[in-house]
């Protein structure tokens, strides 16, 4: 699409490419999303963990933004290293409940699971491990079945 004009000094909102190419090559000064706050990012970590489920999150793509944008403009946001460990502990939290959702999960052998407010990112993190670890369990369960023949131990 078309992109422009630049005026120096007004802000644009851009796609992220092209502002970490602009960044890259000393062109403009990145202006953070209005989540990437060490206060605001503070009530999301601290939510999710009173939380049971998983609670929304600013952005879709929360952790691809912050990577991007402090790996090619932390000098563009104020308390960087703030907000990368804050976004570290809401990640770590994420993903320790979406173990213990998975864990229960194939304990109490469920059929479907419902995954509201988890981004693609934290799907495919357990992903593979959850659809393994289910085809090994139904295989476990067809081969114990009382009255089958045999008694082959297919993994």
């Amino acid at each position: 699409g078309d992109l422009g004009p630049f005026n120096p000094g007004l802000p644009v909102e851009v796609p992220v490419w092209l502002a970490i190419n602009l960044k890259q090559r000393q062109k403009c000064r990145l202006i953070p999303p209005e989540w990437m706050d060490v206060g605001k990012l503070e009530e999301i970590r601290d939510q999710e963990r009173r939380e049971d489920t998983f609670t929304p999150m600013p952005s879709p793509y929360y952790m691809e933004l912050t990577k991007l944008l402090l790996n090619y403009a932390s000098d563009n946001i104020p308390r960087a290293d703030e907000i990368r460990t804050l976004v570290k502990d809401t990640w770590d939290t994420r993903m320790a409940k979406l173990r213990l959702s998975a864990d229960s999960f194939v304990r109490q052998q469920e059929a479907h699971a419902k995954l509201d407010n988890l981004t693609l990112m934290e799907i495919n993190t357990t992903g593979t491990f959850l659809t393994q670890a289910l085809d090994h369990m139904y295989k476990l369960r067809t081969n114990l079945q009382p009255g089958e023949s045999s008694h082959s131990q297919d993994f």
